[in-house]
Parts: structure tokens; sequence; C-alpha cells
């Protein structure tokens, strides 16, 4: 039963439609996946009307979060399932962090402009297709121009990981699982040790976290060592945390594919059981 529950579509920075993706995942073998773009729900609907027969659908997010710790803060994402989509205050709060992604990219594009780089803001606005935002965005229009050759390389220092990267507001991270919790969903902690990415959070900051009510932690992952794995393993044990395994998948922004990791049934079967809002949709099903 392979379940991969954290993926991108066009509605933030992945290359398939929402449509695509559920099929893609389907071809792949699966038969639950979970759609997570970033600070968005917005491809929800037409995931749920092109699922085809055999596959779940986990509707999700990933938040962009951000812990204010000793020191500089650090930047982290939050998996986010089964909420309440129409959620007062988790739409409020959304909707600036879309606001400040646009703010942002138009302003990295400014900078790229400046330095005699002839990217237009319509031009990422095209990439974008009315999703939220981001900086494989940027990467396509510097790819597109020959300047580099992949999105991650577009990532690297010279481009969009120092030089041309500005900050954006982010949710502070206990806030982001008090609204989860608050909207009926269920919260998972993306990625947490992924140090290939920068500086990861202390585990005594997840063991906080957990007292205030995060429910899972994202163990699987590629950007995890196998010992980074086995780290957040036994944490999640400790402190009976739902774990799960995903591929964050990109489409041709990355080069991972669909299940290239994996949850096993019975966590899933307890991040069901856990939202008290949302439930998956499978063929027929409609977003109400």
């Amino acid at each position: 039963m392979p379940i991969d529950l954290h993926t991108h579509s066009t509605a933030s920075d992945g290359t398939c439609t929402p449509a695509e993706l559920v099929r893609a995942a389907a071809d792949a073998g699966l038969t639950t996946v979970g759609l997570t773009d970033h600070d968005t729900v917005a491809g929800w609907a037409s995931a749920v009307e092109a699922l085809p027969a055999g596959l779940t659908l986990v509707p999700g997010a990933e938040l962009s979060c951000r812990w204010h710790g000793p020191g500089r803060p650090i930047g982290l994402h939050l998996l986010a399932y089964l909420f309440d989509p129409a959620h007062p205050e988790l739409v409020a709060a959304l909707e600036r962090v879309r606001r400040s992604r646009d703010s942002r990219a138009e302003r990295m594009v400014a900078l790229l402009r400046a330095d005699g780089i002839d990217v237009t803001w319509e031009e990422i606005l095209h990439y974008a297709n009315g999703g939220s935002i981001g900086r494989p965005h940027l990467a396509q229009a510097l790819m597109r121009r020959g300047l580099v050759g992949s999105v991650s390389e577009a990532f690297g220092e010279r481009w969009l990981g120092a030089k041309y990267r500005l900050p954006k507001e982010d949710l502070d991270v206990f806030e982001a699982v008090r609204l989860v919790r608050a909207a009926g969903g269920v919260s998972v902690f993306a990625h947490p040790r992924a140090s290939v990415r920068g500086r990861v959070v202390p585990d005594d900051m997840i063991v906080d976290l957990a007292k205030a009510g995060l429910h899972g932690l994202e163990v699987d992952h590629d950007d995890h060592s196998p010992a980074e794995r086995e780290d957040m393993r036994a944490l999640a044990t400790e402190l009976d945390l739902i774990m799960t395994g995903s591929s964050d998948f990109h489409g041709t922004n990355k080069t991972v594919r669909l299940a290239a990791n994996t949850t096993a049934p019975d966590q899933l079967e307890r991040l069901l059981a856990t939202a008290s809002h949302g439930k998956p949709f499978t063929q027929g099903d409609k977003l109400s």
C-alpha cells in the first residue's frame, strides 16, 4: 500500500497540475497521496475532481514557518493535513504569507534586473500560473536564459540561495501548530533534520512543539541521511508522534520521484483518526 504524503503541484512550485499529479500518483502505484502545496489549498478542488479509481487523496498544505529561538531565527516547514480550508484565522495567516511571497519575489526580480539580468515580473507570474509564487519560478527564468542548468543550481549561493535571496514573512511555528489544531487538522514537522538545507532546530524545541500540539514528524525524506532518519524515528517513538515518509515531489523541479519515500499504513491510520475536521477523498467525492 504505497502512501506518499508530501507532494507539490502547479498551485505552488511543482510542475504537474493537480490533475496531472493525481494521475501520476496512480501511475506510480500509489494508493494514497497527500497534496501539500506551499501556503495554499488552491489545488484541492481540481485534484479531487480528477481522482482516478483506486487512489485516495489526503488534502493538505506545507506552511512556511519560523522558530524564534536563541540566536538567528530558523526557517522550517509544517505539513498540515485535513484542516478546514475556510477556518478564518488560518485563511488570514496563509493570505499574509502568500502576499509576502509575492512581494519578496518581485523584489528579487528587481535585484536581478539591477545586475543586468532581464527577468520580468510578468514572466514570473506566467510561470506561477496563478499559484503560490516561490523561488523555483525565478529559477525557471534563469534556466530559460541559460544562466543555470537546473533548479538546484539556481538555488546555489551565486543565485537564489544567497546573493539574490530575500526573506519573506513566515508563521511562528508554535502559532502555526495552534492554527492547524484550531482548524481541525493534523500537523507534521516536514524534514525536521534536513541539515543539507542549513541549520536545524534542536531536539528540545521539537519536544516543546509536541507539548504544544504537534502531531507528527516526517522521518523518511530524501534530505535526511540514514543517521538523521534514525534520530527522528527514535524521537518520534519517545514522544509518541506519528511518523511519515514522503517524496516531497515537485515534478521536474526536483529529481526525486513519487513514492521515493513512503508512510506505513498504520501511521496513515493514526493521522486520519487524529483529524477532527477533514477526511480523505476518493473518486466521485466532491470538495464541499
